[in-house]
């Protein structure tokens, strides 16, 4: 009997250090950093690369947050991976837990798999070298079917203080775990350079599900047991599995490496044996944009140009431009990102700092921190291309076969224009069919729906006048994506 592998990919993560471009909503596992695929989709499709004779590779178990889980589904189907589950945490409990829920459906949702392995990456890394990935996982891979808990430790080509490091003895491929160690000054971690022995904690592990589970007994049963009373009343819902909320609340917040991992090798009775393989792949977890900077190709001054950018007379600078020209003149180690509604300008050196920007934007109630002006929906999406006082226009979009909800407001009429496609437009009692260039009218108060039941995109241009525009001025009747009870889709009121 074959042994079954089941990918697992974790993509709760909210990527603040990548702000403007990464945000609450559209995280950076969603983002295309470089090429067409989106990281998330690299990396299912770098666990799917382990699919051979020897093994039965089932499709991905997905771990994410409840607020993407539209986005999930989207970039899977694009990529045409057919998942096995996507598990969706009610809200953050940090990687623990997240692994946890995977080990528990592969456990008694994977019936025909007997003890699966489990292959566990973040959604939010890249590589360069899929080949050497792809040998190191089955090198893993085999080490975790003899029983071991096998963790990938990334090859340091710089004495980076942004990292935590594994310490790791012997030659082999698969070498034994010494010691965890936090994230270091620079001093020590050029020693560690100079040393050898120590490598990233790039947080990839290969696992047989059991293990996991039992080690969890071991060293945190209060996660475990937690974990388990959220997952025995789970519910299926249009393609996800959704542990039960309230429980959920109180499972501890604890990482795979504090819950587990770093206990193994200072606790040997335990009887858990930890074993590290070396990952020399081209691996970044693009952390930061100074992370963006380091792996993107640059010119001969060492500068980084993406979108419609112009650089002069500059040096060791990133410029990401989304939506117009972005000139740089005379800079010296600068990260410039544009978005349309917001730019960021820091010194490289402290790129990781942006984090306390969205910091002060939570506290100040912005919504820059939770969305881009273009916000997507599992319909479609829409831009908010111009506001003002009692005035909102809006572009949007509806994808072939979708339509928003049946709906109404209490504080905004709309005028709809339709742009390209065709658009069915419900209006009290009446249905009707526009084409390009037609319009209606949708009055206050009127309960009312758009639906695009052709082939291809349909566009609108949408005018909201009334004394009330936020997002929240909205009653659902009825809704093809579970959002009757829940408005966790809708955009918070700004100021």
């Amino acid at each position: 009997m074959k042994q079954v592998l089941l990918p697992v990919v974790m993509a709760g993560g909210s990527g603040t250090r990548l702000w403007p471009l990464s945000r609450a909503l559209y995280p950076k596992q969603f983002l295309a950093i470089h090429g067409s695929r989106t990281l998330f989709q690299q990396a299912v499709e770098r666990l799917l690369s382990l699919a051979d004779a020897e093994h039965e590779l089932v499709g991905p178990c997905i771990v994410g947050n409840e607020e993407h889980r539209f986005l999930t589904l989207d970039q899977l189907r694009e990529m045409q991976a057919q998942p096995s589950a996507v598990l969706l945490e009610p809200l953050g409990r940090n990687t623990a837990p997240a692994l946890t829920l995977a080990a528990l459906f592969a456990r008694d949702e994977l019936k025909d798999a007997e003890d699966p392995v489990l292959v566990v990456t973040p959604a939010d890394q890249t590589v360069t070298d899929v080949v050497a990935f792809t040998q190191a996982l089955r090198q893993a891979v085999q080490g975790a079917m003899d029983g071991h808990i096998v963790i990938l430790g990334v090859r340091p080509d710089r004495p980076d203080t942004g990292f935590g490091y594994i310490r790791a003895a012997g030659d082999g491929a698969l070498r034994a775990v010494e010691a965890f160690v936090e994230k270091p000054d620079l001093p020590t971690a050029e020693r560690y350079l100079a040393e050898g022995g120590y490598y990233w904690n790039g947080g990839m592990f290969v696992l047989r599900a059991s293990v996991w589970l039992r080690a969890l007994s071991h060293f945190r049963p209060d996660i475990l047991e937690a974990t388990e009373a959220a997952w025995a009343p789970r519910r299926a819902d249009n393609g996800f599995l959704r542990p039960d909320k309230d429980a959920f609340v109180r499972v501890p917040s604890e990482s795979i490496d504090y819950a587990v991992m770093e206990k193994c090798p200072a606790d040997p009775r335990a009887g858990f044996s930890l074993r590290m393989v070396p990952l020399d792949a081209g691996w970044s977890d693009l952390g930061a944009w100074e992370a963006v900077w380091q792996v993107s190709p640059k010119d001969e001054n060492g500068n980084v140009a993406h979108g419609d950018a112009v650089i002069e007379g500059s040096r060791n600078t990133l410029v990401h431009a989304t939506s117009r020209l972005v000139s740089a003149v005379g800079l010296d180690n600068v990260v410039i990102v544009e978005t349309p509604d917001a730019v960021l300008v820091a010194d490289r050196n402290r790129s990781q700092d942006v984090k306390r920007i969205v910091g002060q934007l939570e506290q100040r109630a912005r919504s820059e921190c939770i969305l881009h002006r273009q916000v997507h929906r599992p319909w479609g999406w829409y831009d908010s291309i111009d506001c003002g006082p009692r005035f909102q226009v809006k572009r949007i979009m509806v994808k072939p076969k979708a339509s928003l909800s049946l709906q109404k407001h209490y504080h905004r009429a709309e005028h709809w224009i339709v742009v390209s496609g065709t658009a069915e437009v419900t209006c009290g009692d009446r249905k009707i069919l526009l084409s390009e260039n037609q319009s209606t009218y949708i009055p206050l108060g009127e309960v009312h729906r758009l639906a695009n039941p052709g082939h291809i995109p349909l566009e609108i241009i949408e005018v909201q006048s009334g004394p009330y525009l936020g997002e929240d001025d909205i009653v659902r009747f009825e809704d093809s994506y579970g959002r009757i009870e829940s408005t966790t889709w809708d955009q918070p009121r700004v100021h």
